[in-house]
């Protein structure tokens, strides 16, 4: 079994009468890319806050290294922290603004000369040590509040979603940053994020939030190609998978938008004319020829050329939407009628509940 880098045992967290954190129960191992990810107001900060101190913990206990540090101060858990706001002294060199928490610590000279050059030089700004802040573009700023939290030689790293103030591009460049310095330095990193895209992209395990909740935990490509339930399904995926409102037929059929689809499950414990969800990615839709049968007739309502790619935003005959990625070589018009069919491997079946019914 692989070391435990943070142990959550039943975290509880209430202001007031309010609980916002409901009994959560997970392990992370050490060495790991956790992300936390959610919609906004789902308690992956506060979480997060919890982990490292700034927060306290209404009920449960927190493990980080095989030590009990629920009552810990911050400085005492071995963690660092990297905000959103890059939280830097402008009065101050970036040598200073590295240096400044170990200085507080009373670490002698030579180690902290040496930790600075260290850090500096993993993140690639020796050459920026003499200049102050506001000299630096938003990039460089937040390479140096990594560098602040790299200094410390901290167990875990605890990212609280440190990319939200950069431009589309940057952000691009400093996941790969980020990436590259986890599998260089190999700490525990936690890092929280409402973009799915950087959880997809950054994750060795991904925890899903809801309302306090975990609703999900498991890798990139177990989320994605097997989640748990409507919600997840809805919320991970760009596009998000098209879920349809459909109903089970008993000869092993799915009834969705006046079409008969080939069921991927038996359909034990489902009854004639029972409402389902039908999930499908846009990705496995194909655009068919034939409309008969286990197809989706739709209306194209809007199309966006991406260049590799082309997004379809379509109009089933009952109404409903479905986005489709379409990579034909040539262009679909606005306003097309056409003919969709997905191969039942990839679709997915949820019950009333939300629940996946497994194949």
């Amino acid at each position: 079994m692989a070391d435990t880098g943070v142990v959550l045992t039943e975290i509880r967290k209430s202001f007031g009468n309010l609980e916002v954190i409901h009994g959560i129960d997970l392990t992370i191992s050490e060495g790991s890319f956790v992300v936390f990810v959610g919609p906004s107001g789902c308690g992956k900060s506060t979480l997060l806050r919890m982990i490292a101190g700034l927060e306290d913990v209404t009920d449960g206990e927190i493990e980080i290294k095989g030590r009990n540090v629920t009552d810990l101060d911050p400085s005492d858990r071995g963690i660092a922290m990297v905000f959103q706001s890059y939280a830097l002294y402008p009065h101050m060199s970036v040598r200073d603004n590295l240096a400044f928490g170990l200085k507080m610590a009373r670490t002698q000279a030579s180690e902290i000369d040496a930790r600075v050059k260290a850090a500096s030089a993993i993140l690639k700004i020796d050459h920026l040590l003499d200049r102050r802040p506001g000299q630096l573009s938003g990039g460089q700023r937040q390479r140096v509040a990594i560098g602040r939290a790299i200094v410390r030689k901290p167990d875990v790293f605890l990212f609280d979603e440190p990319l939200s103030n950069l431009d589309a591009e940057l952000r691009v460049s400093m996941r790969i940053e980020i990436a590259r310095l986890h599998r260089e330095l190999g700490n525990t990193m936690i890092y929280v994020t409402h973009d799915q895209t950087e959880a997809m992209t950054l994750a060795d395990k991904i925890v899903v939030l809801r309302d306090g909740y975990i609703e999900q935990a498991g890798t990139p490509r177990e989320i994605y190609e097997r989640p748990n339930n409507v919600f997840v399904a809805g919320f991970i995926g760009s596009p998000r998978m098209n879920l349809l409102e459909a109903s089970w037929a008993s000869d092993g059929t799915i009834l969705a938008a006046g079409n008969r689809i080939r069921s991927p499950i038996s359909g034990a414990g489902l009854s004639e004319g029972q409402k389902i969800t039908l999930g499908m990615r846009p990705e496995h839709l194909r655009v068919t020829a034939n409309s008969q049968d286990e197809t989706l007739r739709a209306r194209v309502d809007f199309d966006e050329y991406l260049g590799g790619t082309q997004f379809l935003y379509c109009q089933l005959d009952d109404g409903q939407p479905l986005t489709v990625e379409y990579r034909g070589s040539s262009d679909i018009a606005t306003g097309s009628q056409l003919a969709f069919t997905c191969d039942p491997a990839h679709l997915h079946i949820f019950n009333t509940d939300g629940i996946r019914l497994d194949k």
